[in-house]
C-alpha cells in the first residue's frame, strides 16, 4: 500500500457510492488507503423496497440498521475496508429529515449537533489516517439536505482543527488538499435529455438551470476518469437497494450516458495547489497530483 490517504466525509449510506462509488475503487486499485466517514445511518430515508416498509422511521424504525449492512455490501464491492460512522462508537447522530421536516428538531439528529463537538472526532480519524485529500460537499450539501450541509461544515471544520497543535490530542496533521463534489451544469442537462427520450421524468425539471445540485461547468477543476470501474460502482449502487430502484430510471440512465454519468466524478478543488498536469480542458484528472 503507498503512503497516500484519501478521505471522504458523507452524511448518509449510498451518497459515497453516487458520488465517489468509481473514484473510491480507482484509488483502492492503486493501493491508497481510502477512508470513509459516513455521519449518519439515513434513518429517515425513503423504504424502496415494499417487503420493507416496516424497516421505516414511521414504523419499526428499523432502517439505520439495515443501512449499515447495505454500507457494508456497497464497501465490498468497491473494495474500501475502512469504512466508519462518525462518533462511533461513543456518539450516534441521527438523519435529520429533509430541510424543514419534523424530525429537523429532534435533539438527537446530526443537524443539531454542536459543530465542534462533532469536529472533535473526525479530527481524531484526520490525526489517524493522514489524509493528503479531503472529499466532501459543498456548503449548500449539494442540495440541500441538512445532513449533507452539516457534513460539509463539520469536514471543513475538522480540518482546520486537525492541524492546530493547540486542539485535542495527536499529532497535528494538515491536509493538503480539499475537493467538494460538483455535479456540472452540462452532464446534468444530458441526463435530462436522455431520460425525456426514454420518457421518463426523473430529474423532475425541464432543465438543469432548475436544478440546485447542477453547478456550473466552470467550477470543475477535476475530471476522475473511473470508467474502468462502472461496474465496481454499479455493484456497489445495487447494494443499496432501499435508496436505489434497481429497475428504475437511475439505471436507466447508466444504459444512455454510463461514462458520463457513472464513470466520471467532478469535483471542484478548494484548498491547494491545482495540477500542473492538466486534461485538454483545463481540468486535473488526479486528486493527488
Amino acid at each position: 500500500m503507498s503512503d497516500r490517504s484519501l478521505l471522504l466525509v458523507h452524511a448518509h449510506p449510498d451518497d459515497e457510492t453516487i458520488n465517489n462509488g468509481a473514484t473510491m475503487a480507482k484509488y483502492v486499485s492503486e493501493g491508497v488507503r481510502v477512508t470513509l466517514v459516513t455521519c449518519t445511518r439515513g434513518e429517515e430515508g425513503e423504504v424502496l423496497i415494499p417487503e420493507l416498509a416496516d424497516l421505516a422511521s414511521s414504523k419499526s424504525d428499523q432502517l439505520g440498521k439495515h443501512r449499515e449492512v447495505e454500507l457494508a455490501d456497497a464497501m465490498a464491492a468497491l473494495g474500501v475496508k475502512d469504512f466508519r460512522f462518525l462518533g462511533a462508537p461513543e456518539r450516534k447522530w441521527r438523519d435529520s429529515g429533509m430541510m424543514g421536516t419534523e424530525p429537523n428538531n429532534r435533539g438527537d439528529v446530526f443537524w443539531q449537533a454542536g459543530l465542534d463537538d462533532a469536529a472533535s472526532y473526525l479530527v481524531k480519524i484526520i490525526r489517524e489516517v493522514k489524509p493528503q485529500v479531503l472529499v466532501t460537499y459543498d456548503e449548500f450539501g449539494g442540495y440541500g439536505h441538512p445532513d449533507h450541509i452539516q457534513a460539509h461544515r463539520v469536514a471543513m471544520r475538522a480540518a482546520e482543527l486537525a492541524s492546530d497543535s493547540n486542539f485535542g490530542i495527536g499529532e497535528p496533521w494538515e491536509i493538503s488538499k480539499i475537493y467538494w463534489n460538483t455535479m456540472p451544469r452540462s452532464v446534468i442537462q444530458a441526463g435530462i435529455d436522455k431520460m425525456k427520450e426514454i420518457g421518463s421524468d426523473f430529474f423532475g425539471a425541464e432543465s438543469a438551470d432548475d436544478l440546485p445540485f447542477a453547478k456550473p461547468d466552470e467550477l470543475v477543476t477535476t475530471l476522475i476518469d473511473g470508467t474502468e470501474f462502472i461496474d465496481a460502482k454499479m455493484k456497489a449502487m445495487a447494494a443499496h437497494p432501499t435508496q436505489i430502484e434497481l429497475d428504475g430510471p437511475f439505471f436507466a440512465l447508466s444504459n444512455n450516458l454510463g461514462n458520463e454519468v457513472w464513470g466520471h466524478e467532478y469535483y471542484t478543488l478548494v484548498k491547494g495547489d491545482k495540477s500542473k498536469k492538466l486534461d485538454s480542458s483545463g481540468r486535473e484528472a488526479d486528486l493527488f497530483a
